[in-house]
């Protein structure tokens, strides 16, 4: 291959899912109480968002998107403590470039075995020193009560970026985002858009799924049917206790099934994870269920996933109309763009940038 055949600015095709955030923009109208609201905040479960913060944020978020260079300094002079003692590549990086992005310095932990925890430090302690050196934390453990140990003793803001197999909520923000960005019309209670979304998973073990319920129960008004798809094996403990009784409270219609082929026809989203962190370790669920070019998808539907993928999502699909996952993770950089300028009390600096 000659050297001068090769682009680093290589073309992609317009089937990937990037549209554009202006759209977003014009279907929310701007209110910032909600986003000041949000300073000094820790950010532990998806329960804590209404839907008027969720859409100021996601409005935030597309404005960032739409003009990332206007927003490169709203947190100069803070530092992030960036703390990740289980394995990840996109949240951990996202969280980073979201921080680098506008501006601020981080303190990077991706090992507890070369902390002060491995000589037997309590998370308390850990935390009087996090309030010292910056100005915000993103904690992930595969401990989920760490995050609960560290918050008595914290004075600076928390974001959970997974804590075991309980929650993720900023992940389940950037899920509603890709939504919200492919049809902007769901935002409005007002509007007649549904949308029928299958999830393959498990929710009492998947905390990306479970945030991304809580999430969605936020926004009834958009949801036509919600469908979880899972395999046999998973039936008694698809749920936990509350769990479903809870969605349905909140105005989702909610239905289980077994056979994937069955329903995809029927959906106009498809979210789909296999991989549980439990312990020190993951498991995976559903290993019957593919996502492959051979699958019956409505011609119309998206594809979301968390990532990182398995075999349950076939490559082949990256390159078709029905891939989101990839805009789903890029996107999730400028909604937490949006968070952390919110959280470490910046938020006055970028309502006014246009």
């Amino acid at each position: 291959m000659n050297i001068n055949d090769v682009s680093f600015e290589r073309e992609r095709p317009d089937v990937y899912g990037d549209a554009h955030p202006k759209a977003l923009l014009r279907a929310i109208q701007e209110d910032g109480d909600f986003l000041v609201k949000l300073a000094k905040q820790h950010i532990v479960s998806g329960d804590q968002f209404d839907q008027n913060t969720m859409k100021q944020l996601f409005r935030l978020a597309a404005k960032i998107e739409s003009n990332p260079k206007r927003f490169n300094s709203p947190l100069q002079n803070k530092i992030l403590i960036s703390a990740f003692y289980e394995p990840s590549t996109r949240t951990r990086l996202s969280f980073e470039s979201a921080w680098h992005r506008l501006g601020g310095d981080i303190m990077s932990i991706t090992d507890r075995s070369t902390t002060g925890i491995a000589k037997g430090e309590c998370l308390a302690d850990v935390a009087e020193m996090f309030n010292n050196y910056g100005d915000c934390v993103v904690l992930r453990d595969n401990n989920e009560n760490s995050l609960f140990e560290m918050m008595d003793a914290l004075r600076i803001p928390i974001i959970n970026a997974g804590n075991g197999i309980d929650e993720h909520p900023t992940q389940a923000l950037a899920d509603m985002y890709a939504i919200f960005k492919w049809r902007p019309e769901l935002v409005d209670p007002e509007s007649n858009e549904k949308v029928k979304i299958g999830i393959i998973g498990v929710p009492s073990k998947m905390r990306t799924i479970r945030s991304f319920l809580k999430c969605l129960s936020v926004f009834p008004h958009a949801v036509d049917e919600l469908v979880i798809i899972h395999d046999e094996a998973s039936s008694d403990d698809l749920f936990d206790n509350g769990q479903r009784e809870e969605l349905e409270a909140r105005g989702l219609s909610v239905r289980t099934e077994t056979e994937l082929d069955d329903v995809l026809p029927e959906l106009d989203i498809v979210y789909i994870n296999a991989i549980s962190w439990e312990g020190d370790t993951f498991s995976t669920y559903g290993d019957a269920f593919h996502l492959t070019e051979k699958s019956p998808l409505k011609e119309d539907a998206i594809i979301l996933h968390p990532l990182a993928r398995g075999e349950e999502l076939s490559t082949a699909l990256d390159h078709t109309s029905h891939n989101w996952y990839f805009s789903q993770a890029r996107g999730a950089v400028f909604l937490r763009m949006a968070l952390l300028t919110c959280m470490v009390e910046r938020a006055e600096r970028v309502m006014d940038v246009v």
